[in-house]
């Protein structure tokens, strides 16, 4: 076996062209992508090698004579890591390991060693370990010597004991069930918390986006949270959630969240189910676009697939195309694909705009989060959205139809109450997709709730405005429904 290295600083990446992508645009922007990985991770990139794999080798994944190639380049570039830009089966790295005489480390292992170096809160350095550990537990090799941990020395017992291998399979097993039961104990926390925003009858929005696309630099430009912010890939892992205060739907919770990438490894996604919890959860996504980026059309299709898997894909969505400081508008505000790097201050600027699509129910925001033009059309179209997929407004509740106040309070539907002459006054405020199955309930109780709800939906009081003097009753029907236990 080789001595590996502990520097880990000089790295030689491998970026393997997978079957079936054509277009060396799309390779460049790829090897860009996996350059900015390697140096987020504290690489020093000296040299890249470029393979074609049409059919992956069960030994190497390239081929033989592209692993000679890696071998003699490494040794001339000095390097003492190989950075593959693609997932490796446990054989495949041991044995690239051994060819090269180097320390290999595949894309998802890449990823996870930054998500390791970017955590800062409790719940997020205890998710990174366990995705560290379960794809650890896929390669546990023998880097040293010894072989045997244990020996028996007496009758029935002699033999070769416990195995290093078997020693380190245990104690990772007890150390990733240990991590489980502490994230489901934070998770429990998260989950009390989300119900008090609910019984408060707070909205939320969810920043998403590919990394890098500015999305705590607009979550500062419109919270003025102070984040860490910076131009790099995975510049925040942990959650942060503020206020968004002076909208015309009420204050919203906004939460900024981490950033999504090509290939980004499932252990990871499952290890921060409870984190990404915040955008499966939310009322709206902020789809945050670098406008800036070649690759924008193919960054949307990823991010929309990670959202697919974690069951955020049908959360409604505005789409932020950001940067729009790096843009020229040569086609009189049509889209532009890519910016422009030698334009000149005589160029117009693309200026801010709202642009509505699918019949008004999308809509698509061309801000600078770095100069805060577009923020004031970003609030415009979160308050459009939040009032569209939310039941707000009042209900005149009859004094007979305590079931049913009571059933909204336990929704924690209800934000304000006032006493009526017959009955009570309700302010209610809720997600329409947690309040419409009350518009099921039997006896004609639910169809009333549906149809009150509908023509005060919208409907916000002033503080000047006098009390509604008309209160419906509930049918005969729904009375007896109330009234039955």
């Amino acid at each position: 076996m080789f001595e590996r290295s502990r520097k880990g600083e000089r790295a030689l990446l491998l970026q393997p062209r997978r079957t079936g992508e054509p277009a060396a645009v799309r390779d460049a922007g790829d090897a860009d992508e996996f350059g900015e990985l390697a140096r987020s991770a504290g690489a020093t990139v000296v040299g890249s090698l470029a393979a074609r794999v049409d059919k992956p080798n069960p030994k190497f994944f390239v081929g033989t004579g592209k692993a000679d190639e890696l071998k003699a380049q490494r040794a001339a570039l000095d390097a003492d890591l190989i950075l593959v830009d693609h997932a490796l089966s446990p054989v495949q790295e041991r044995n690239l390991e051994r060819h090269a005489e180097c320390r290999v480390v595949d894309r998802t292992g890449l990823i996870l060693d930054i998500f390791a170096q970017r955590a800062r809160s409790h719940e997020g350095k205890l998710q990174v370990e366990l995705a560290q550990l379960k794809h650890m537990s896929t390669r546990l090799v023998r880097g040293w010597t010894h072989l045997e941990r244990q020996r028996g020395g007496a009758i029935g017992l002699r033999g070769p004991g416990e195995t290093q291998l078997e020693l380190d399979r245990r104690l990772l097993a007890a150390r990733m069930k240990q991590l489980e039961q502490r994230l489901e104990k934070v998770e429990t926390q998260r989950h009390t918390a989300k119900r008090a925003r609910q019984r408060n009858a707070v909205p939320t929005a969810a920043l998403v986006g590919y990394t890098n696309a500015g999305k705590s630099t607009l979550f500062n430009a419109v919270t003025g949270a102070g984040v860490y912010a910076a131009d790099q890939l995975f510049a925040t892992l942990d959650p942060t959630l503020r206020h968004m205060d002076g909208l015309a739907c009420g204050p919203v919770l906004l939460a900024d969240t981490v950033g999504f990438i090509r290939d980004l490894p499932h252990d990871l996604v499952a290890a921060f189910k409870s984190t990404l919890s915040e955008t499966r959860e939310a009322d709206v996504l902020l789809h945050v676009v670098d406008a800036a980026d070649p690759e924008r059309d193919r960054r949307i299709e990823e991010v929309q697939r990670v959202l697919e898997e974690i069951g955020a894909r049908d959360v409604p969505q505005i789409f932020i195309y950001n940067k729009i400081d790096l843009l020229a508008d040569v086609h009189d505000g049509e889209d532009q694909k890519a910016a422009i790097p030698g334009r000149t201050s005589q160029q117009k600027q693309i200026a801010p705009r709202l642009d509505r699509l699918d019949g008004g129910h999308t809509a698509r925001v061309w801000v600078s989060a770095v100069a805060g033009a577009g923020i004031d059309l970003l609030r415009e179209a979160l308050t459009a959205a939040l009032q569209r997929d939310r039941v707000h407004g009042w209900l005149a509740l009859p004094d007979h139809a305590g079931r049913l106040r009571a059933r909204l309070i336990a929704g924690g539907f209800v934000r304000a109450e006032r006493p009526a002459e017959r009955g009570w006054e309700v302010q209610i405020d809720a997600p329409r997709a947690l309040i419409e199955p009350l518009f099921g309930l039997p006896g004609g109780e639910g169809e009333w709730l549906r149809r009150n709800l509908e023509t005060s939906n919208g409907r916000r009081e002033e503080a000047h405005e006098p009390r509604s003097a008309a209160i419906p009753d509930i049918p005969i029907a729904a009375k007896a429904g109330m009234t039955a236990s």
